[in-house]
């Protein structure tokens, strides 16, 4: 379930990416540096789910374990 969250999650942020970019085009400077700064905490949050500890275990894989 995680995996589709973190999918929709990256999407978004390219999808901000691009939308940022494309109001820095047009002119809405302050709107598109803030959509950019959005993509990339976005990214941030992610790589932090995903990236492993120095045990070699991330907190995706704690999070889909089975509890008891």
């Amino acid at each position: 379930m995680f995996d589709v969250i973190l999918s929709i999650v990256m999407l978004a942020a390219f999808a901000l990416i691009l939308g940022g970019g494309y109001l820095l085009y047009k002119g809405t400077r302050k709107q598109g540096v803030l959509m950019i700064v959005l993509a990339f905490v976005m990214m941030a949050n992610a790589a932090i789910w995903v990236i492993p500890d120095a045990e070699g275990g991330s907190p995706l894989e704690q999070a889909d374990a089975p509890t008891q």
